[in-house]
Order: C-alpha cells, then sequence, then structure tokens
C-alpha cells in the first residue's frame, strides 16, 4: 500500500477512500435487457400481494416464476392426433391378441408381421416426440 502524501505544512494527508457505493455484479450476472409487460391494475395488485407473500419485488416474483415453474405443455398438432388415434386402433388389436393368449387359446401370427409392427410401432412414437421423419 502506498504512503499517503504529506499536506503541504508536512502532516500526511488522510488516506484516499475508495468510490464507495454498490459493489459492480459479475459480467455475466447483470441484468440489463428489460421486457414490459402490460397488465391491468386488478392484475398488478395480485402481483403485488403474492410478491409480498414471498418478500420478493414483483419483477423478482415474475423472474422466479418465468423462468422455475413448468409450463402447460404445448397443443398436440393435428398430424400426432391422427397418428395417436393410429396407435390407439393398433393397441387395441394387440391387447385382444395379448387376452386370447394369456387366457390359453392359440393365437398365431407370423414372425414378419410381429417385427412390422414392432417396426411401426417405434416410428410412431418417434413421430410423436417429433424425433422421427417419414421415409
Amino acid at each position: 500500500m502506498q504512503e499517503p502524501e504529506a499536506k503541504p505544512d508536512g502532516t500526511p494527508a488522510p488516506p484516499k477512500r475508495g468510490r464507495g457505493g454498490r459493489p459492480k455484479n459479475e459480467p455475466g450476472t447483470v441484468r440489463d435487457v428489460t421486457i414490459c409487460v402490460r397488465v391491468a391494475p386488478a392484475e398488478l395488485a395480485a402481483l403485488k400481494v403474492k410478491a409480498e407473500q414471498m418478500s420478493m419485488t414483483p419483477a423478482q416474483w415474475l423472474r422466479e416464476a418465468a423462468l422455475s415453474r413448468r409450463l402447460p405443455s404445448p397443443p398436440v398438432p393435428p398430424i400426432n392426433r391422427e397418428q395417436y388415434a393410429e396407435l390407439a386402433r393398433l393397441s387395441a388389436n394387440l391387447n385382444q391378441l395379448a387376452k386370447l393368449a394369456n387366457s390359453g387359446q392359440p393365437v398365431t401370427v407370423a414372425d414378419a408381421l410381429l417385427q412390422r409392427l414392432a417396426g411401426e410401432v417405434g416410428r410412431l412414437r418417434l413421430g410423436l416426440l417429433g424425433a422421427g421423419g417419414r421415409e
């Protein structure tokens, strides 16, 4: 640490103080983008109540609510609804076959058909998840 400079009369000058104030945030944590959201007066009042219950500001509460809660699932596209209905029909047929087999009645299904069915079910599942493409 440097020695404080002396005053003209020879007495030591008091040490220099820092600028003071709030310390700066880490560069990656600075919140410098604003998102504007319009709310009705009743909605603002409800937000303030919820934030106050959590000892937060409304902005803090909104940020936490938006970033930490699971949103509802997006709507299922019509093509997936059609595929889902087809999968339900296949499942019903398979359940009937399984019921017959479990009750001791003979069930005959070709291996090639079972392999094809398993492949179709797998393709359908991937398609419903958005991971499969149509060939």
